[in-house]
């Protein structure tokens, strides 16, 4: 694609430096005018985005060795602490929040504390199983007159890793069934025939039973909501990788196959690939997960299907240089990396900065230039 993807890595460092300097200590969600907000507080501890800046951090210590980006790691891993004391905050999620940060630094130092966080997070995320349906319940109740009790959704197949982590680590394979049983389930019910996803998923929690599908953060029921076939396009992956399954290899497939047929031509992804034409919304956060999904599932597939590799590795590129050209701030004197990200197609904000927009760009661009951290 004419991209000269070290040089890329290289922006990424000199901004992120002066980035992690003035924010020590803070757990960004999005920013305001070039600025990082702060999630560290006891009301938002629980974001279930907060792992993904030390996720970047460590990410960014594995490729230099500077101090810096792992002592605000460190201290975010240590603030993340008071999430465990809050049961109703504590979802399915628990994954995104400890893979890149606990099990991130235990990868790298083998501390005790760093696996002890890792292993509570694998304990809460099993102990959300529901046996009656073989799927990990979503969400907590909400406080409203929706009944979540038999909720499940696609984002859930990138937390799994954190199950497989723990029964690798124990030896004990408690951890490793339950995500089986979960992707085994989200296989039959998420994925429909055509490769594209569903968000939600509702089932009776006492019967199993499957119930309804819900349009969820997409623009509709039945529609293409882009991230959450990201997470099924990754969360597939890497359950290959975990447990050797080819079926969840097939189903990534699937899935790619369909997400690469409606990239567009500037390689900008919308936030559904059903919406309407206009206003066109653009999620770059789906382009960049859906980037490491593709490069990973590449190269799983370079020994067998040499073309299917080079056909995700090909849209794989097309994205992340729409995003290099299009969608990146370089500047040093501003928080964010990604500009136009979106969190769900019926909010009233669209396309403004979103942490895990950063990190999974982050990733891509490491994973093309040898400097990942694997994390998942």
């Amino acid at each position: 694609m004419g991209r000269n993807w070290t040089e890329i890595a290289d922006k990424i460092i000199r901004k992120e430096e002066k980035v992690a300097a003035r924010n020590k200590g803070k757990i960004p969600y999005t920013a305001k005018d070039h600025v990082f907000d702060d999630r560290s507080d006891k009301k938002d501890i629980c974001w279930w985005t907060n792992g993904f800046y030390g996720g970047m951090m460590w990410q960014l210590y594995n490729a230099t060795g500077n101090e810096l980006f792992k002592e605000c790691a460190v201290k975010l891993e240590e603030q993340m602490d008071a999430a465990f004391l809050n049961y109703n905050g504590m979802d399915h999620d628990a994954g995104f929040r400890w893979l890149p940060t606990a099990v991130a630094n235990y990868r790298l130092f083998a501390g005790e504390e760093a696996k002890n966080r890792g292993l509570l997070a694998a304990a809460s995320l099993a102990g959300r199983f529901n046996l009656n349906g073989n799927f990990i319940r979503a969400w907590n109740d909400w406080g409203d007159d929706r009944d979540t009790t038999g909720w499940a959704i696609i984002d859930c197949m990138m937390n799994l890793p954190l199950l497989y982590w723990a029964s690798k680590e124990l030896g004990d394979p408690r951890f490793k069934e339950i995500a089986i049983a979960h992707a085994d389930t989200a296989q039959d019910y998420f994925i429909r025939e055509d490769g594209s996803v569903r968000h939600i998923v509702g089932f009776d929690p006492v019967t199993g039973e499957f119930d309804r599908e819900y349009g969820g953060q997409g623009y509709g029921e039945g529609s293409s909501w882009t991230r959450g076939q990201t997470w099924a396009l990754y969360g597939f992956t890497l359950s290959f990788i975990h447990t050797g399954d080819r079926n969840y290899l097939e189903t990534a497939m699937k899935v790619a196959d369909r997400f690469c047929d409606r990239i567009p031509e500037d390689g900008l992804i919308p936030v559904d690939f059903d919406q309407p034409g206009e206003p066109r919304y653009i999620d770059s956060t789906a382009a960049a997960i859906a980037s490491c999904g593709l490069i990973t599932l590449s190269k799983e597939l370079e020994k067998t299907d040499k073309t299917k590799s080079a056909l995700y590795l090909e849209a794989a590129e097309k994205m992340l240089s729409a995003l290099d050209e299009k969608d990146c701030d370089y500047d040093p004197e501003h928080d964010e990396l990604l500009t136009r990200c979106s969190a769900s197609y019926h909010d009233k904000a669209h396309e403004f900065p979103i942490i895990y927009g950063d990190y999974y760009f982050i990733e891509a661009i490491w994973k093309l230039t040898d400097k990942e951290l694997f994390i998942w």
